[in-house]
């Protein structure tokens, strides 16, 4: 074949890598893709479904025209071509890396996006497995996917050796002399380990009664105010402690979150 049959050969030639075997290919990537990326949205994380289902379509597209696109060169007279499907695999890999650490956050040491930027990994491999001709691996990839991020939390928290329910305590106080030590020993008694304590620096100040004016009858004084965020393990039910803590006095207010995996 020389240069002018190559320019006269049919756009929508299902003999170049455009018949129903590609389509499907793309198709499955498109599934596959899709239940990962589902998943990744109603857990909420920053790539969800229309991230996962682009990634997975893009790097199914990437091996077809790998595979299929370049095939009519190699076949010109004259010219000594040589294909290596693999350098386009190998460019996919590297690329997808930018969205990958796009989506990992660090704040105060602790990382984030891990679990979802491996997920964005895993999404292209399969995708290039499906536009590479291997559908049964790709499917094979997506039940590994909700094996290990669904099924391994559920088996770690029923080991002995792995810490139980994460909370986040926060709480608004009356800084007086002792307090916060109080509230550390009774997490502890409670049965929770205390894994970090933030305290906000920035304390305010409000006007408070502290006794007989020659006025009204009250003096009038300021109390500072603070607030901690503390991070607790623990295998039981917090609420028993976040009410006993709304009795002590000196405690303004007291709110409770529940922490899932910083990595996820």
């Amino acid at each position: 074949m020389d240069i002018a049959q190559l320019s006269a050969a049919p756009l929508f030639d299902p003999g170049r890598g455009q018949g129903v075997r590609q389509f499907a290919e793309l198709g499955i990537a498109l599934l596959l893709s899709s239940l990962i990326g589902l998943e990744r949205e109603l857990q909420q994380k920053s790539a969800g479904l229309r991230t996962h289902a682009l990634v997975g379509v893009g790097s199914a597209l990437f091996m077809e025209v790998s595979i299929h696109g370049f095939g009519a060169v190699s076949g010109l007279v004259g010219v000594d071509v040589r294909q290596d499907p693999s350098r386009v695999a190998a460019q996919i890999v590297s690329g997808i890396g930018f969205i990958g650490g796009g989506l990992i956050f660090v704040r105060r040491d602790a990382v984030r996006g891990l679990t979802t930027a491996a997920t964005i990994w895993l999404t292209c491999a399969l995708g290039m497995a499906c536009g590479g001709g291997l559908p049964l691996l790709g499917l094979a990839a997506t039940l590994v996917h909700f094996l290990v991020v669904r099924g391994f939390p559920v088996v770690t928290r029923r080991m002995a050796m792995v810490p139980g329910d994460r909370f986040e305590l926060h709480l608004s106080y009356r800084t007086r002399r002792g307090l916060l030590g109080r509230i550390l020993e009774l997490c502890t008694k409670k049965g929770f380990r205390v894994t970090d304590v933030h305290v906000d620096a920035e304390a305010t100040e409000k006007t408070a009664e502290k006794g007989p004016d020659k006025a009204d009858g009250r003096e009038r004084g300021k109390v500072k105010e603070a607030g901690v965020v503390l991070s607790l393990e623990g295998k039981g039910s917090a609420y028993p402690l976040v009410e006993e803590l709304t009795d002590w006095e000196g405690v303004l207010g007291v709110g409770l979150r529940s922490v899932r995996d910083s990595t996820e």
